[in-house]
């Protein structure tokens, strides 16, 4: 397996979805591996799944450069909780995958190392910022791969990509490890082809951890057995995310279809009111950019990553020399939205309004969630678009994530499934969101809308 999955990344290396790969060390635990099963030894739950990494979570030994250059040849002094536990589990680590630097962006096209291709068709973006590992299960280079996901960075190109995109409940899976974007938003999320290889990940990796404060402290349920149960089910959708004038009008009617269908299944389908549309995507990029301008102050060219060659600079401009070469446009950008929102005069006008809005979105949320088993709604607004086609309008970059911020902002489970081809040959994804920490439902209903629908993977052979 570990020989197939390294043809197919030679193959397929024009899509840019590896950093690196660790090829000798996949073959030499491939090895191990065989040893020990031929010996009749007991392996972990994970033996032998190959699995790709995003690069913003750490692997002891390893580069980890959240594709910056400020991060420049730095090798990691130790591996994330999530990584320890796959590696316990017996899994194959194949890989580094390319990503938006740190995490920040809608399609991979903020990478230091160059954008990412969508595997179904080389002219679109893939989605971001966990665009990488979206296109390595796409594609077939791995089986599964982890992402993180802040605003919808797993399901957004999961959507995209045709394949399925988690997202759990904040704190469900450990943050140690995680290079931080916004440290109440991050999340570590797992990209598959089906829900059951998406379980088995999340059942190794969640839970406590004593390296994380904000981990939950609950006992991780059996994910595989949950989707055994065969029910119907109350959904709700939102109808001011349904009759958005941004969702494009093929997909809306491709939801309208569905919701059909469901129905027929026996499950009811009732449409109810968010008020705070339109209010998310500004509370949430005013949140998550304060949130990264302070958790990026660390990196300062002194202690590791890229320093500035200029000499005979006072320590002043010796930070700011090696911060400007070291970061790209899009996170600047954002370090310097959040450092204005945070400063004297404006911190209540945008900071602790925005905190205001959070929170009406996670009363209204929980309302609606203590009445219906999930809530659908679209992924994204459109299909993948083209390369280039949003890098000048950064204010419709981040429009598009109008539907997956709400998960991140209310800190709850949620999860895209591919639903319908569009007419330009693209796939598109609906979103299921539950309360918090029901990962279990979630892949449960997510495992029955899969099977509803019948839905074709996309795969590029």
């Amino acid at each position: 397996m570990v020989r197939y999955y390294l043809q197919r990344i030679a193959q397929s290396s024009h899509l840019n979805a590896f950093l690196e790969v660790y090829e000798t060390e996949a073959l030499e635990k491939a090895a191990e591996l065989d040893a020990r099963i031929r010996k009749g030894e007991p392996v972990g739950p994970l033996a032998g799944v190959v699995v790709g990494n995003k690069d913003v979570i750490c692997y002891k030994g390893h580069k980890v450069s959240a594709a910056s250059r400020i991060l420049e040849g730095f090798t990691s002094l130790y591996s994330a909780t999530a990584i320890e536990r796959l590696l316990a589990a017996d899994a194959i680590i194949i890989g580094s995958l390319n990503c938006d630097e740190f995490a920040m962006g809608s399609t991979n096209e903020n990478s230091t190392y160059g954008p990412v291709l969508n595997a179904l068709d080389n002219t679109r973006v893939p989605g971001g910022s966990s665009g990488g590992s979206a296109v390595a299960v796409q594609a077939g280079l791995c089986q599964v791969s982890l992402g993180s996901d802040t605003g919808g960075s797993v399901r957004q190109p999961a959507d995209f990509c045709g394949i399925v995109g988690l997202k759990p409940t904040y704190g469900r899976i450990s943050r140690y490890g995680l290079i931080a974007y916004a440290s109440s938003f991050d999340q570590i999320g797992i990209f598959g082809r089906n829900i059951a290889d998406v379980a088995s990940v999340l059942q190794v990796i969640a839970g406590p951890d004593e390296y994380d404060s904000t981990v939950a402290q609950k006992e991780v349920p059996d994910y595989q057995a949950a989707l055994a149960h065969n029910k119907t089910y109350k959904f709700a959708y939102l109808k001011d995310a349904l009759h958005h004038e941004g969702l494009d009008a093929e997909m809306r009617d491709g939801f309208s279809g569905f919701f059909e269908e469901l129905e027929a299944a026996g499950n009811t389908v009732t449409a109810t009111d968010f008020a705070y549309l339109d209010y998310i995507v500004p509370a949430y990029y005013v949140l998550t950019t304060a949130e990264a301008s302070s958790n990026l102050s660390r990196f300062d060219g002194v202690k590791y990553g890229h320093r500035t060659a200029q000499k005979d600079l006072d320590l002043t401009d010796f930070y700011k020399k090696s911060r400007s070469e070291g970061f790209g446009k899009e996170v600047k950008r954002r370090i310097l939205l959040g450092t204005f929102v945070l400063s004297a005069g404006y911190y209540d006008a945008y900071y602790t309004k925005a905190q205001q809005v959070r929170r009406l979105v996670v009363d209204k949320l929980s309302q609606i969630l203590s009445e219906y088993d999930a809530i659908l709604m679209p992924t994204v607004p459109s299909t993948a678009f083209k390369i280039g086609e949003k890098t000048e309008d950064p204010i419709a970059m981040y429009l598009a994530d109008i539907y997956t911020v709400l998960a991140n902002l209310a800190g709850v489970p949620a999860i895209s499934v591919p639903l319908r081809r569009h007419s330009n040959g693209m796939p598109f994804g609906v979103q299921i969101i539950t309360k918090q920490f029901d990962e279990a439902s979630l892949l449960n209903i997510a495992d029955h809308v899969m099977q509803l629908i019948s839905v074709r993977q996309v795969t590029i052979v």
